[in-house]
């Protein structure tokens, strides 16, 4: 008799449902290690499990939500000792990814992200306006509880949200676009990838450490990243931007440098903000009008093909 192990008697649901914590809990894990304190708050810039919340949503459906609430009670117990505000910062951290899902059903999103519209709703619908929620529920929760005076409501909110938002504008993309992703089968597309790639960390790192204020050098490349290869060229760079100027903001260096805490973050979220959207925006733009063009050519190849099939035989002349 064989004996099976405990976890394949387990229904897939279940499996999904701890996947999508366990991965929950190690993108948190992440983010954690580069948190800073607002108003005796810790938020992090870039809290990348909301990213993962809203991918694993828009994969597997509403039937996962209990894994992000699982996933956000690990990350809250690593940091201290869970109390009753976690239970508001478990509510928000999942009712907002679940709001992010049903705007985006509703508005007919598509997850290859190949149109316009897509991408202005991943950014309003699947970031912006959603983790209002979240960052509206934890910040008051902190408040109610006794954890944050409410003369320091607004600086930690801000922070929360930005946070979560970028989440969702810099990891979601990368996730959604893994699925397709394939690696380029002809020698000058690998060789440009490569070349993009080593560009974008030897940029990044000199834009975000160097004492000149020279962040803007990232946008050529994401230029050249979502003309040439859209969101799988992209979603990874602004994801390599926004990581390498959070590393350089939390160490006080580069243009970070002599900075008071809310100029930093200031200035962070504006760079990610405007990186995530320059890849996510023209990538998606880029890709509708060449998904146009493929259609008028098979249009046109159609068009001719029954020309030819009408046309009276020349022979018959």
């Amino acid at each position: 008799m064989v004996r099976t192990e405990p976890w394949r008697r387990l229904p897939p649901v279940v499996l999904l449902i701890l996947a999508v914590a366990l991965a929950y809990y190690a993108t948190g894990r992440l983010g954690l290690r580069q948190r800073v304190v607002v108003d005796g708050a810790e938020v992090t810039p870039l809290w990348l499990p909301t990213g993962i919340a809203l991918a694993s949503l828009l994969w597997l459906g509403l039937r996962i939500w209990p894994g992000i609430a699982l996933g956000t009670y690990l990350a809250i117990e690593r940091i201290s000792e869970f109390s009753a505000s976690g239970l508001g910062i478990i509510a928000g951290n999942t009712l907002a990814p679940v709001c992010a899902y049903l705007m985006l059903r509703r508005a007919g999103f598509r997850v290859e992200v190949d149109r316009l519209r897509d991408a202005l709703a991943l950014v309003f619908l699947g970031g912006l306006l959603p983790m209002l929620i979240s960052a509206t529920a934890g910040t008051s929760t902190l408040v109610l509880t006794g954890d944050l005076p409410w003369s320091r409501f607004w600086p930690v909110w801000s922070a929360w949200w930005a946070g979560d938002a970028m989440g969702v504008l810099v990891l979601t993309p990368l996730l959604l676009v893994l699925r397709r992703a394939r690696m380029p089968r002809d020698g000058y597309r690998g060789a440009e990838a490569a070349a993009l790639a080593v560009a974008s960390v030897v940029v990044t790192l000199v834009a975000t450490r160097s004492s000149l204020s020279v962040l803007f050098l990232v946008f050529p490349l994401l230029i050249w990243a979502a003309v040439r290869f859209q969101h799988a060229g992209s979603a990874p760079c602004a994801l390599l931007v926004s990581v390498l100027a959070i590393s350089a903001a939390t160490d006080h260096t580069g243009p970070f440098a002599d900075h008071s805490l809310l100029e930093v973050m200031v200035n962070l979220q504006a760079l990610n903000g405007a990186a995530a959207l320059t890849g996510l925006l023209l990538s998606a733009l880029v890709t509708e009008q060449n998904n146009i063009r493929l259609r008028i050519e098979q249009v046109c190849e159609d068009l001719a093909e029954l020309v030819d099939h009408l046309a009276p035989d020349k022979r018959d002349g």
